[in-house]
């Protein structure tokens, strides 16, 4: 790996016009290999993701039986019908089993133990490996856990799949993107660590508000007005609101358009922070360093 990627960096100096075009296809062929060492790595350890198709089902059991009792005799609530708050339940938390990653905790760790001087040296971007590693767990879970997790939902809950193949397009592209925009919170709370002592406490905060404001816990129709029209203007709305909603047909033909546009105006949104954050904590360890 480490000789590929030293071979990857275009020379500066002379010779045929194509050099450098051959070493930006070796470091991008590079980066794809981070997405297949992590799914390798993951399937080393394919047991755990089998206690965790039995963990997110026993969440879904957990919550539709609640909503099931919230709604007794009622017909709707808070714009969900029953079954579309079964299905939205299902497929919110096995959309989890998708998106969810530790970059942030492993970011902290690599600049707690300072394995990070030596990632910010070599000839890669150390954020866009981190995406790429993500990317390669990611994929293991779709494979080997949401699916299967899916399926044995499908079989214990009256879940509903839509009929419309633009919802079911619609809903794996914005699947995508929520994969993305989650990242990009973990890496951002990741390199906070070069400027707090500490960051645990940030990193547990995170994950309770990304699951309670993304609408994963309660739809966030649910919650009052005034705390509705605020998350409408943060991105938690973008990672499990959105693409449920779709998924049970709350979001239908040119909506689709509208809600996929919010998540690709977040992916770009963020990206500032990161690329702040990315050039700043190189400055601050190049200072603390020497």
């Amino acid at each position: 790996m480490s000789k590929r990627l030293a071979t990857a960096v275009p020379s500066s100096g002379g010779g045929s016009s194509d050099a450098p075009n051959s070493g930006w296809r070796l470091l991008l062929g590079a980066y794809f290999d981070f997405i297949r060492i992590r799914f390798l790595t993951m399937l080393a350890y394919r047991v755990n993701y089998y206690s965790g198709i039995l963990i997110y089902t026993l969440n879904i059991g957990v919550n539709y039986f609640t909503w099931r009792a919230i709604y007794g005799d009622g017909q709707s609530l808070g714009g969900f019908t029953g079954a579309q708050m079964t299905t939205y339940v299902a497929v919110s938390w096995m959309a989890r089993a998708f998106y969810f990653n530790n970059l942030d905790r492993e970011i902290s760790t690599d600049i707690r133990d300072g394995s990070i001087a030596i990632q910010f040296i070599r000839p890669y971007n150390y954020v866009l490996v981190k995406m790429m590693q993500g990317l390669g767990e990611g994929v293991f879970r779709f494979m080997m856990l949401m699916i299967p997790g899916m399926v044995i939902a499908i079989l214990l809950f009256p879940v509903q799949l839509p009929a419309e193949p633009s919802a079911w397009a619609g809903f794996l592209v914005m699947l995508f993107f929520s994969f993305l925009i989650s990242s990009q919170i973990n890496i951002i709370t990741g390199l906070s660590a070069f400027f707090v002592e500490n960051n645990e406490g940030m990193m547990r905060m995170k994950r309770v508000v990304v699951d309670l404001f993304s609408g994963l816990i309660v739809p966030i129709t649910l919650f009052p007005d005034w705390l509705a029209t605020v998350l409408k203007v943060l991105p938690f709305q973008a990672i499990t609101y959105l693409p449920g909603s779709v998924f049970t047909g709350r979001v239908q033909g040119v909506g689709i358009w509208n809600v996929l546009g919010i998540q690709v105006i977040w992916f770009l949104i963020l990206l500032i922070p990161i690329v702040w954050l990315y050039h700043a904590s190189r400055q601050r360890l190049f200072v603390q360093g020497g």
